[in-house]
């Protein structure tokens, strides 16, 4: 049985009503809302056949673990978590599609925040992400708040919690699936990588970047050329214009 799991905010509410509505159990809204765009949920709830409950300002807050929930509060199904034994499931059926696109992965090695884990799902789903791979502890993990920030990405994307990530890359490894590390002391610029084939991109926690034995790991470190004065990006950020250079590199190819 899928696990229930709440989103918040108009733009994830109403990504996961165009896309998926048939995983949404039911919508919880404000009382007497004046917001057009939460009176448009409802209406558009109401056509699908889904439940909804009216609440007030503090329900909503705690359900949504934030006061910034905009009225609106979805109940879904989250179909798209993984674990390890589904992740290396999704690998295996991705490589073995004959003439499908390169394989591409996202590793998180502990990130923190839900607002950069958030950020990191949206973009990954927008640059063609197969799935997003994080440690099960000491890193953050899906919330309202995380979905928010994904702006529907959270509801769409795959995204793996392992109890080993060391182990998942080895395996990966043996898969033919190259391994690209940020580093902010690599020697090699991610502009001067050749970004093609089977990848997954690991990018490291906040402050601290990779851990030793993860960037141990990677067949290749990389860093983000600064030309300022300010010596690392966010790892949101960074992680955004990794991913881009990929899909860059990959539409040359295909040219």
């Amino acid at each position: 049985m899928s696990k229930a799991h709440y989103i918040t905010g108009l733009r994830a509410v109403e990504q996961a009503l165009a896309t998926e509505s048939s995983d949404v159990r039911r919508i919880y809204a404000e009382y007497q809302t004046a917001n057009p765009r939460v009176e448009a949920i409802i209406r558009t709830a109401q056509q699908a056949g889904i439940e909804i409950q009216a609440a007030n300002r503090a329900r909503l807050a705690q359900m949504s673990g934030e006061e910034r929930h905009q009225g609106v509060v979805a109940e879904v199904q989250r179909r798209t978590a993984l674990d390890e034994a589904g992740l290396r499931t999704l690998v295996e059926q991705r490589l073995q599609m004959p003439g499908g696109k390169p394989l591409l992965l996202l590793v998180l090695d502990g990130v923190q925040d839900p607002h950069n884990l958030g950020a990191c799902l949206r973009t990954a789903d927008a640059a063609g992400v197969d799935a997003v791979i994080a440690p099960r502890h000491a890193a953050a993990r899906l919330s309202p708040t995380v979905s928010k920030v994904a702006a529907g990405a959270a509801e769409q994307l795959p995204f793996a919690t392992v109890g080993n990530l060391n182990r998942v890359l080895g395996w990966l490894a043996d898969y033919g699936v190259r391994l690209i590390g940020t580093s902010d002391k690599a020697d090699s610029s991610l502009f001067e990588a050749e970004l093609t084939g089977h990848l997954a991109l690991v990018m490291g926690k906040e402050h601290t970047g990779l851990s030793q034995a993860i960037a141990g790991r990677c067949d290749l470190l990389v860093s983000l050329p600064m030309a300022g004065v300010v010596s690392s990006l966010n790892v949101s950020v960074a992680t955004g214009v990794c991913l881009y250079e990929i899909a860059r590199q990959r539409a040359l190819r295909l040219t």
